[in-house]
């Protein structure tokens, strides 16, 4: 018998406005107690993440006698270690507590980054990658779910937003503080000293965060029915799914999977490679190299929050904010392509224009997936979603790597990135979307 394994293509098509209820003084102050602290934590993991490309470019693999290819190797099985605890994560999140869970993350993945600037042997370095990769895999998944049991439909998209947007604005200002750091202290300094602030801000997680609004002690008890009762009554407007294998096994939750894989595969070569793309191709040294790379990150940035902003004002209406964005910047990609051996200032403009539109729809996404499916098993789809992201990640980073290292230069990387891209934009762009009740299977 068909399950209905999936919520109705009315959370995508009808518009749903802000419940007034909710506009409040106590219920605004969510966006100030909460959203600082979820930035912080992800804007942490991804000082940890992504300062591997510029260790890479200052010259790690040098420093320790690694090839190009095991370079690349190490730079992907970050996302390896990141796909394999993803599900169990979600899990112990949705039915335990998704606080103390990232609380562990955030201590576990401090130290895992400062071991990274302090061993000496290849498979040294490759377990730390893993186990880094294991650690950081718990939180994407935790934060979106605790998130969800915030923040209603018509704010989820802003919320979320504010969560990913760690992402383009640590890179920001990480691009150039690494550079920097890296100039006067070297690659392994740096590592330990960017690990630390991780450590330290676990405990302030665990001491300012709550997983729902019914703990909040700084939340007065009429706010919190009030928001309890929102919450409950966008659940019930979801169909029911059995269990999470059903959901699992709907053609959204699929099709949703193979998107994110296609379009991790552009933004995470993107992420790793590109300090040592634009150092290669601009001739500078490495803290320049900081500066130029910082650029499509502050373009991201900005357009995450406009593309949030209108989706929410829009109603909800996730697709039309993600699938153009996604089409424009695998085009963007394949400019850099065909103009990487020709001019670097020109590439550059489309690297420019690539990642900041590539960034621009996660906040859409992400609340697609919380409203197509109910809370009993949201968790775990954004986890498959986001593992097989990771899986993206994977061969984004190894293949980006791997292509550079064998022809010499980005141009191939480039184009497999663009071709993933406009792939993941398509899908995005033939979802399904049925009529209210009704199985997607």
């Amino acid at each position: 018998m068909a399950q209905n394994t999936t919520p109705a293509a009315a959370a995508d098509e009808v518009p749903l406005e802000p419940d007034s209820t909710l506009n409040t003084p106590g219920l605004r102050a969510r966006w100030v107690r909460i959203v600082p602290l979820v930035f912080a934590t992800y804007s942490l993991a991804y000082v940890d993440r992504t300062n591997y490309g510029f260790g890479a470019a200052a010259g790690l693999a040098k420093t320790l006698h690694i090839t190009e290819s095991r370079n690349a190797l190490l730079a992907a099985l970050f996302f390896l270690g990141y796909f394999l605890f993803q599900i169990p994560g979600a899990a112990y999140a949705r039915r335990r507590s998704a606080r103390t869970l990232i609380f562990f993350a955030v201590v576990s993945w401090g130290v895992l980054a400062m071991l990274t600037g302090i061993v000496k042997s290849f498979w040294g370095l490759a377990l730390v990658r893993l186990t880094l990769g294991m650690s950081e895999s718990f939180i994407l998944p935790g934060m979106l779910l605790l998130l969800s049991q915030w923040f209603t439909r018509a704010e989820r998209s802003r919320a979320n937003t504010f969560l990913i947007l760690g992402n383009p604005v640590t890179v920001l200002w990480m691009s150039a503080a690494t550079g920097y750091l890296m100039r006067q202290f070297g690659w392994q300094t740096t590592f330990i000293l960017e690990g630390i602030p991780s450590i330290l801000w676990g405990v302030v997680w665990y001491t300012l965060i709550r997983d729902r609004p019914a703990q909040a002690g700084w939340l007065d008890a009429d706010s919190r029915r009030r928001l309890e009762e929102a919450l409950q009554r966008e659940q019930a407007e979801i169909p029911a799914v059995s269990s999470v294998g059903h959901a699992f096994r709907s053609p959204v939750a699929i099709a949703l999977s193979v998107q994110y894989f296609l379009w991790s595969i552009g933004v995470y070569g993107f992420v790793l490679w590109l300090p040592s793309i634009v150092q290669r191709g601009a001739a500078r040294g490495i803290a320049v190299t900081g500066l130029l790379s910082a650029i499509p990150y502050a373009a991201a940035a900005v357009l995450m929050l406009l593309t949030s902003y209108l989706s929410d004002r829009s109603g909800g209406t996730r697709q039309p904010f993600i699938w153009p964005a996604l089409l424009v910047a695998g085009f963007a990609l394949l400019g850099s392509f065909f103009t990487a051996g020709i001019s670097f200032p020109l590439a550059f403009v489309f690297l420019v224009l690539a990642g900041g539109l590539m960034y621009a729809p996660y906040g859409p996404f992400f609340a697609l997936i919380a409203e197509r499916f109910p809370r009993n098993v949201s968790g775990e789809v954004t986890a498959l979603v986001n593992g097989c992201g990771a899986l993206g990640s994977f061969v984004g980073s190894y293949a980006v790597g791997l292509l550079q290292a064998r022809t010499g230069s980005p141009r191939a990387g480039f184009l497999l990135m663009s071709m993933s891209v406009l792939c993941a934009s398509l899908i995005i762009l033939l979802l399904p979307t049925p009529a209210h009740g009704s199985s997607d299977t």
